[in-house]
């Protein structure tokens, strides 16, 4: 697991305001109204340009149904070590320790998302999360289950990940993915747990979003 090296904790603070995902208002999350002020403060902070969006930086709806799922069925995770991978804001790790989980490692690459997880965690009052970064590269941690959302956004990403899912529910762990309707997916490799319409991130309209079993 590689570590990653979080960027001051003021800068989070400085560029978001805390609010409430639609489907999971039991938690609160710093958040961006205006993305592109943010990116390109994120590469004034960096003195180079930012290596991705600030996806850390909203509640995706893939999230928010693994967060609802997990706080709705909370022996998914209770007494389990747990790890949310491409954790983003940290919404599905903050459910998954609220949730009871017995440990929850948020795998996040983005150093401005490694920071904005601690942040969020202290805002909720939750322990026991731990922030690595990118864990595609080797074998899956020593998890009993694992909770991915909105992972599947593109091909790369996909055909990064899914053999990483694969190895983890080969292993023992029970995979579990939120995802919004993404083209990627490969649902002939899943099998649905649960639906939620989730508002849209950033705009009108709601999205059908499913939280899927890896099977």
């Amino acid at each position: 697991m590689n570590s990653v090296r979080p960027v001051p904790d003021g800068f989070v603070p400085a560029h978001t305001r805390p609010d409430r995902p639609a489907l999971v208002p039991e938690v609160t999350l710093l958040v961006a109204d205006d993305v592109v002020a943010l990116w390109e403060a994120m590469e004034e902070q960096r003195g180079a340009p930012a290596d991705q969006p600030p996806f850390w930086a909203a509640a995706w709806p893939g999230g928010q149904v693994l967060a609802r799922h997990v706080l709705d069925a909370p022996d998914v995770v209770a007494g389990r070590a747990v790890l949310d991978l491409g954790s983003g804001s940290g919404l599905v790790a903050i459910a998954a320790a609220a949730a009871g989980a017995a440990s929850v490692l948020a795998s996040e690459i983005d150093p401005f998302g490694i920071t904005a997880i601690g942040l969020n965690a202290q805002l909720n009052g939750v322990r026991g999360i731990e922030v690595v970064g990118d864990v595609l590269g080797g074998g899956p941690p020593p998890v009993q289950v694992v909770l991915a959302g909105d992972v599947c956004y593109d091909r790369e990403m996909t055909e990064r990940v899914m053999p990483f899912l694969t190895r983890a529910r080969d292993g023992g762990a029970e995979v579990y993915i939120g995802d919004p309707g993404r083209m990627y997916l490969p649902r002939e490799r899943l099998t649905e747990v649960i639906a939620f319409d989730v508002p849209e991130t950033g705009g009108p309209g709601v999205r059908r979003s499913t939280v899927w079993r890896l099977t």
